[in-house]
């Protein structure tokens, strides 16, 4: 049974909160580690997603710091969640996956950090074009990531190439 559709339309429980347990319950059972991470939406609209991430003993390196793993698995939540919205609201078994990655480490991200993805209205238009056409498609996604309340300029940047494709009838 999937029940995260259920989770999703039939709790009367605050958008943000069911979100969220989406994006858990998903990483729970397909990428445990971004479960183990603890991903919170802070925002999910056509047009933006904000993921944030908390700084805590899993998640920093030796110095204190945001390990720079955990920085690059926030980026591809950010950039997969937005997409999974899309995919969810088409209606259409869409399947997307990530084709390369690239990562600018600006400054040391010493607090909780926040991945913003602002292209929501590329990534349907992206995924409506996969449907029409039943070929793959692919976009570069930016994404940037923040210390809210300790920098007002990004602590990373990252470019993701989202690839989406219509799942063939089995």
């Amino acid at each position: 049974m999937n029940i995260v559709p259920f989770l999703r339309d039939k709790l009367p429980l605050p958008k943000l909160f069911k979100d969220t347990l989406f994006l858990r319950s998903f990483s729970l059972f397909n990428v445990p580690m971004l479960f183990f991470i603890g991903p919170r939406v802070v925002e999910l609209t056509e047009t933006t997603a904000i993921i944030e991430i908390p700084l805590n003993y899993r998640t920093k390196n030796h110095l204190g710091a945001m390990y720079f793993g955990v920085l690059a698995a926030g980026a591809d939540c950010a950039g997969g969640v937005a997409a999974m919205k899309m995919i969810y609201e088409s209606g259409q078994p869409v399947s997307l996956v990530f084709k390369n990655f690239s990562a600018e480490f600006l400054k040391r991200a010493h607090g909780n950090v926040r991945f913003v993805c602002t292209q929501g209205e590329e990534i349907k238009e992206l995924i409506q074009k996969a449907i029409a056409t039943q070929e793959r498609q692919e976009l570069p996604l930016k994404i940037e990531a923040f210390c809210p309340g300790k920098f007002v300029e990004p602590v990373a940047r990252f470019v993701l190439t989202l690839s989406v494709k219509l799942k063939k009838a089995s």
